[in-house]
């Protein structure tokens, strides 16, 4: 069973920071392009950010571009979010994805196949 674990959100005042990780078992972290979404309540979930297989591509909301970056280290089966200069329209749940598809498929907006919980980011002001 493949599962992925995401920890690291809490409560952060506007202008702060916060690493967000997400593990993933049951699979190589390897073997699957990762990303970020995100959901705040009333909204649809929407893409944050997205990183290949061996890291050597990224793909982030212009929402979030300059402020955070998506990181992997697949020795430890993990993701991170590095998210700075954080906002109070950046508070939602954060989920962490998978896709074993190809990275054309992943950025191109296809269904992304493996989803963690998610963990609650809340920015205040």
């Amino acid at each position: 069973q493949v599962q992925l674990v995401e920890s690291g959100g809490g409560l952060v005042q506007a202008g702060g920071s916060l690493r967000l990780s997400c593990v993933i078992s049951g699979r190589t972290s390897s073997s699957c392009n990762m990303g970020w979404f995100r959901q705040a309540p009333g909204k649809e979930r929407e893409f944050v950010a997205a990183i290949s297989r061996t890291g050597g591509n990224t793909n982030y909301a212009d929402s979030v571009k300059g402020r955070f970056t998506i990181s992997r280290d697949n020795a430890k089966n993990t993701v991170y979010l590095q998210m700075n200069s954080l906002k109070p329209e950046d508070t939602a749940v954060y989920y962490c994805a998978a896709d074993p598809g190809s990275w054309l498929e992943t950025i191109s907006g296809h269904e992304w196949d493996y989803w963690g919980q998610g963990t609650q980011v809340t920015v205040s002001s």
